[in-house]
C-alpha cells in the first residue's frame, strides 16, 4: 500500500481527494493537513510515502512546507498540487525537490498515476505543465515579472498577497521584522511598485494568487 497525505487548506476539497483516492486498491490515506505548519508535524508524525500538496495556502504555504520536509524527509515524494499551470511555481517546485506537480483540474485517473509513479522514484508532471515548461527557453519574453524574484522572496511576496501582517511573516518563516521588511521592499524594487495593493493587483494580474480567494 502507498501511503498518502493529503495536505489542502479547505476541508472540502481535502476530504474530497481523501475520499476519491482511497478507493484506490493500493493506497492508504493516512492523514489530512489544513496548512503548511501542520504538514510539516504530520509528515514527521506518519512517515507518508507520497504527499498531495496544495501549493497556495495561509501561513507559509505549500513551497516552504516542501522545502522543510524534504529537507528533513528526503525520501519523501511530494506532488504539488494548485490551481495554475502557467507561473513560477512548477519550475521552483521541482528545483527544490517536490517529485510531480498537478493541477486542481486533474482527472482521478491522473492522480492516482501520478502517485504510483513518484512512488517508484518517478517524476510526474500534469502534460500542459510539461510542455510550458519545455517551451519556456525559446520564448523571448519572461513571462511573469515574478520569474525574477527568489525562492525566498516569491513566498513573501505571496504572503503579503494574503493579506498577513510583517509580524505574522516573521514569526512563520523565522526571520526578523527588519529582515522581512528587507524583502518586501527588494521585491517592491524588482516588481517596479510602491505598495502592497499594487503588489496584490500585480499578483492577480499574473495569476500568482486565485482571484476567488480559494
Amino acid at each position: 500500500m502507498i501511503r498518502v497525505l493529503v495536505v489542502d487548506d479547505q476541508t472540502m476539497v481535502r476530504m474530497g481527494i481523501s475520499r476519491l483516492i482511497s478507493d484506490s486498491d493500493n493506497i492508504d490515506v493516512i492523514g489530512e493537513a489544513a496548512s503548511g505548519e501542520e504538514a510539516i508535524i504530520k509528515a514527521k508524525e506518519l512517515e507518508p510515502d507520497v504527499i498531495l500538496m496544495d501549493i497556495n495556502m495561509p501561513g507559509i504555504g505549500g513551497m516552504e512546507a516542501t522545502r522543510k520536509i524534504l529537507h528533513a524527509q528526503p525520501e519523501t515524494q511530494i506532488i504539488a498540487v494548485t490551481i495554475f499551470d502557467d507561473n513560477p511555481y512548477a519550475s521552483r517546485l521541482l528545483k527544490i525537490g517536490a517529485a510531480g506537480y498537478l493541477t486542481k483540474g486533474a482527472e482521478l485517473d491522473e492522480v492516482l498515476r501520478a502517485i504510483v509513479k513518484v512512488n517508484a522514484g518517478q517524476k510526474y508532471i500534469s502534460p500542459e505543465i510539461a510542455q510550458k515548461l519545455a517551451l519556456k527557453p525559446f520564448q523571448t519574453e519572461q513571462d511573469s515579472p515574478f520569474d525574477s524574484l527568489s525562492e525566498r522572496e516569491l513566498q513573501i511576496t505571496i504572503m503579503i498577497v494574503k493579506c498577513q501582517k510583517v509580524a505574522q511573516i516573521s514569526e512563520a518563516l523565522f526571520l526578523s521584522p527588519k529582515t522581512v521588511n528587507s524583502y518586501r521592499y527588494r521585491i517592491f524594487e524588482k516588481l517596479a511598485i510602491d505598495s502592497d495593493v499594487e503588489l496584490t493587483h500585480l499578483a492577480l494580474r499574473y495569476g500568482l494568487v486565485d482571484s476567488s480567494g480559494s
